[in-house]
């Protein structure tokens, strides 16, 4: 398979990507969520999407993996108070917002000089992909969402048993097996309860996440953007081109109300729930979430 991998000079910043497939065909770019370094679209995944005829891009969000950290930044503020606003749908001030975060895709767009894609955005991902096709029809094929909101006010808050270890790390001076087990276990947590990833592969796959990029501080700052941006609806209610949202029942981060937000604001959209999935892509649901995504790809 062709793999390109660099570095776009996007918004100021260095942003890795990676690159797969045949350049002529219709590219899909990809957005991770909320700490998620761009590996956590798994390679076969991302491959099998290669096979149906597309070009991937899977990249690192400014803060994380290998792109540029915002180690200038400081969050000021309770990040009890931004929650409590995102509650409202209220924005608060914070280094900075989903929208920078999506200025920073449009530029990997520019820097790879990619007119149009098609959007599959998960979780914070899915956030940065409603602002990006609400705003930039023009450059948006369809788009799909998965486990995300459109964080309106009132939508039921994430579970604090899923949300607290996100927030909450092993604590300074922790050493990598510390911190690789206390990643792992909080993606069993938010992960799906009918389809669990075998502790073995989440210790490999936090292990590796740890030995390419661990900035702790960015997820915070991550974090922020997420609380900070306020509601999203009135980018989603922009969304012009084919969309589906993809949800697990069993998801207690991102509550499925989130993903039921989204599809009722997006006007082109099918909303797709799965049983016994939670806040992952497991790989039993790959056949059923790959094939909605080609489905959205083919109604364009």
């Amino acid at each position: 398979m062709q793999t390109r991998t660099g570095f776009a000079a996007s918004n100021s910043l260095d942003i890795a990507y990676e690159d797969m497939g045949n350049p002529d065909d219709p590219a899909v770019l990809t957005i991770m969520g909320l700490s998620a370094q761009m590996t956590l679209w798994p390679n076969e995944f991302c491959e099998r999407i290669v096979d149906m005829g597309f070009r991937v891009i899977r990249f690192d969000n400014r803060d994380i993996g290998l792109s540029t950290k915002m180690d200038a930044m400081r969050i000021q503020g309770s990040a009890l108070l931004r929650l409590l606003r995102t509650g409202l749908g209220a924005p608060s001030t914070v280094p900075y917002t989903l929208l920078d975060m999506t200025a920073d895709a449009i530029g990997l767009l520019d820097y790879l000089d990619i007119d149009r894609v098609h959007v599959v955005g998960a979780s914070m991902g899915g956030m940065i992909a409603q602002i990006l096709s609400g705003l930039y029809p023009d450059r948006v094929l369809s788009t799909a969402i998965i486990f995300s909101s459109t964080n309106e006010a009132f939508l039921p808050p994430p579970d604090p048993r899923a949300l607290i270890p996100l927030m909450k790390g092993p604590g300074p001076g922790a050493s990598r097996e510390e911190i690789v087990r206390h990643s792992a276990n909080t993606r069993r947590i938010i992960g799906s309860p009918a389809y669990p990833t075998p502790m073995d592969e989440l210790l490999e796959t936090a292990g590796q996440m740890y030995d390419r990029n661990y900035c702790p501080a960015g997820a915070l700052r991550q974090m922020a953007a997420v609380t900070g941006t306020g509601s999203l609806r009135r980018y989603t209610t922009q969304i012009a081109g084919p969309t589906v949202v993809v949800h697990g029942r069993a998801d207690r981060l991102m509550r499925p109300t989130g993903g039921k937000a989204v599809a009722r604001a997006a006007k082109n959209s099918r909303l797709h729930l799965i049983d016994g999935m939670g806040h992952d892509l497991p790989r039993p649901l790959w056949d059923e979430i790959l094939g909605e995504l080609s489905s959205n790809f083919g109604r364009v």
